[in-house]
This record gives C-alpha cells, structure tokens and sequence, in this order.
C-alpha cells in the first residue's frame, strides 16, 4: 500500500473501499492486524508521545480519520483519496462479518453500553455471530481472562472502544497473545451505538465538520480541541520546511 507521511506518521492512502479490501486481505491469513483510525489529535499526541508515534508506525492499517488529516495531506501535496471514519469503517466491518459468519467481540466503554450497543447493531445486522462482550472498566489481573475469551470464541475481529490513546497502546500490547484477524480501537463508537451520544448529521461530517458538532454537544471538549489548529500549523511548518 501506499502511504502519506504526516508529521512522521504514515497514512495508508485508501479510501473505505480500499480500506475494507484490505481487511478483508487480513482475515484470510493467520495472524493478528492491528487497524488504527487517525485523526489530528492522536497525530498531535503523538509528537510527545514516543510510545504512541512507534505504535501508529508500526500498525499494519492506519486510515485517515478526521478532516484534518486529509486536509493536512493535501497541504503536503500528496492527497489522501477521502476520509475514512473510524466509525463508519466499522459499520462497514459488521456488514461483511454478519454476511461471513466472522464472530466479533467487543471490548469497552462503560458496563453495561456495550451490551446495549450489541443489542443495537443485532437489529442492523441479524446474522452477526457475537464472540463476546466485555467493558472497558477492568484490573490488569483481569486482563489475562478477557484475552482467553477472546481467543476460546474464535472471534476474527474484536473491537476496541477504549478512547484514544489507550485502546491502541492495549491492543499493541496484547496483540501477540490475541488470535483474532483484526483488533481495531474504535473510540466512542459503542457509546454513539447505544444511544448515549449524538453523531454529527451526514452532511457536516461530509464537510470536516463533525468536530463543531461535537463541541456544540460538549462544550468541555473545547481543550481538547486545541489540537486542531496546532496541527495545522504544524503541518505548514513542516511544508515551509
């Protein structure tokens, strides 16, 4: 695949059909991928975050999550061909599993949420086959359990909603002793699928606007949002460079 540097990070330039072939790839081999959704924030953290920059760099999918990511490869002149939402990449995953019997499972959020967001994606996708469930609230003790679980149901792809960095630092650490195809960390999909949190309306995510509809639904988002702007200013610094 090719792939786009930003701020030291590759970037495979896929667009979600791309992306979804590639996964696809993966599953009918042996051993476990690691998928990472990127988006400006994870790539700012990233800069002062050696750990993480290592782990991006060596994921075998990293696919542009976040306007400000495309808008920063076609800063670079080298243009990324879309926006592939974490979220939207796994719905298009649930598809694909439900339709070739994968088992997934699903680990994070708050108890009892993810379960809810199962019971939801069950209405969507009735043949999806469900390794299991797990939230995202347990010891290090536990942890050894949760991966014998993983690993006893069979399931090829497990999905990973621990937030951002945490769900992609646990996957790497764990992704030799888990035998599923896919871990990918997929942020607070489980919270939007249970219902507990609005997603932004089609047309502002197809505009990179999804980030001032979070901020309008989270007003105490606005540090985090930071970010945004330093990115891009960054990315001209490493142009003018």
């Amino acid at each position: 695949m090719e792939r786009v540097n930003i701020l030291g990070l590759p970037v495979d330039k896929v667009n979600m059909v791309g992306a979804v072939a590639h996964i696809r790839d993966f599953i009918s081999t042996y051993r476990t991928f690691q998928v990472i959704t990127l988006n400006s924030e994870m790539a700012m953290t990233a800069q002062d975050d050696s750990t993480l920059h290592h782990i991006i760099s060596k994921a075998d999918l990293v696919v542009p999550d976040g306007a400000g990511i495309v808008l920063a490869s076609r800063i670079l002149g080298n243009p990324l061909p879309e926006r592939v939402a974490g979220f939207d990449l796994m719905q298009e995953l649930l598809a694909d599993a439900a339709c070739h019997k994968w088992p997934v499972f699903f680990l994070g959020a708050k108890p009892g949420v993810a379960d809810k967001a199962v019971e939801c994606i069950m209405t969507r996708f009735p043949g999806l086959v469900v390794a299991g469930v797990h939230h995202g609230f347990f010891s290090e003790e536990e942890e050894a359990g949760i991966i014998r679980e993983i690993n006893s149901k069979k399931a090829r792809l497990v999905f990973v909603g621990m937030g951002v960095s945490k769900q992609d630092y646990w996957i790497a650490k764990h992704k030799t002793q888990i035998k599923a195809a896919i871990c990918m960390g997929v942020g607070g999909s489980f919270d939007v699928l249970a219902g507990n949190v609005k997603r932004a309306p089609g047309w502002m995510g197809r505009y990179g606007l999804e980030w001032l509809f979070r901020l309008a639904c989270e007003p105490s988002r606005l540090l985090r949002m930071r970010a945004l702007p330093k990115f891009i200013i960054k990315v001209f610094q490493e142009k003018l460079a």
